[in-house]
């Protein structure tokens, strides 16, 4: 499989020269293009490994425009985002976060699980995504106008989500909500195929196996597998590993430490691949 090349500078922003495969399953591309001509911020719900970070970066390559993706988490300050003064050299200058740089610069700005992050860093983004679309950088004093390029996505799954980390509707009802999910089985055998360079049999093999398993959600399985995982099997499968080994390296492992669990997941696989 071909690696897409990307420049990417120390602050993260990335300018994707090759089209990052991507297979649409509805009309989430018009939606976007929609949103980013408008200047309207998108949230991107959906389960973990399903082809959220992965269709940004397609938008991204197919608008043109250079993407900056923040991986939120609970440590995740308003000075991240924005920036701090660095002693440099014996001077004391201004560095810009990935959010001032890319307000500045007109790029994506993607909050990956969004939720994860501080509330106060969360309020942080409110006047980016109404008719004002200011960021304010408190530490230099500066009210900053986004360029007219620029737009915020946000994901988060919402399978994860409980009273501490639940998104308030004052931050909700300021985006363009597209819904994401696993493709079905036809769409993602193609994924799987072509991302880990497997044939076609193995691929589907593979996507039959995962939904199988996808169906045991209901006895306690709290993370099914994900695309992403599919794929990260068919790679060790292409690379000689035998099925069964990388079924249970690649998708019993990841997903579960019960041994109850393990043990019904693993029952699956070997049922499935007898």
């Amino acid at each position: 499989m071909a690696t897409n090349r990307v420049d990417a500078d120390r602050d993260g922003l990335r300018t994707l020269d090759e089209e990052p495969f991507y297979v649409e399953t509805g009309s989430e591309r018009t939606v976007f293009e929609q949103c980013h001509d408008r200047q309207m911020g998108v949230m991107l719900k959906g389960p973990t490994g399903c082809g959220k970070t992965r269709f940004v970066e397609h938008m991204a390559w197919q608008l043109n425009r250079p993407l900056i993706t923040v991986a939120c988490h609970d440590d995740l300050s308003a000075t991240d985002l924005t920036g701090r003064y660095l002693v440099q050299g014996g001077d004391t200058v201004w560095r810009d976060g990935p959010l001032t740089r890319a307000v500045r610069e007109g790029a994506i700005c993607y909050l990956d699980e969004i939720v994860e992050a501080r509330q106060d860093t969360v309020v942080l983004i409110h006047p980016l995504t109404d008719d004002r679309r200011l960021l304010p950088v408190e530490k230099t004093g500066e009210l900053l106008q986004a360029a007219p390029e620029f737009q915020l996505v946000v994901s988060y799954n919402p399978g994860y989500q409980n009273m501490l980390k639940e998104m308030k509707p004052s931050t909700r009802q300021r985006f363009v909500t597209l819904e994401f999910d696993f493709p079905d089985e036809q769409i993602e055998t193609q994924i799987v195929a072509h991302e880990a360079d497997v044939d076609r049999a193995t691929a589907r093999e593979l996507v039959k196996l995962a939904n199988r398993i996808r169906n045991l959600k209901d006895q306690g399985l709290v993370e099914v597998p994900s695309t992403r995982l599919l794929i990260s099997t068919a790679h060790l499968i292409s690379g000689g590993i035998d099925r069964r080994l990388a079924c249970r390296s690649g998708l019993v492992g990841p997903l579960t430490d019960d041994p109850d669990l393990q043990a019904a997941i693993t029952d699956v696989v070997d049922a499935s691949l007898s």
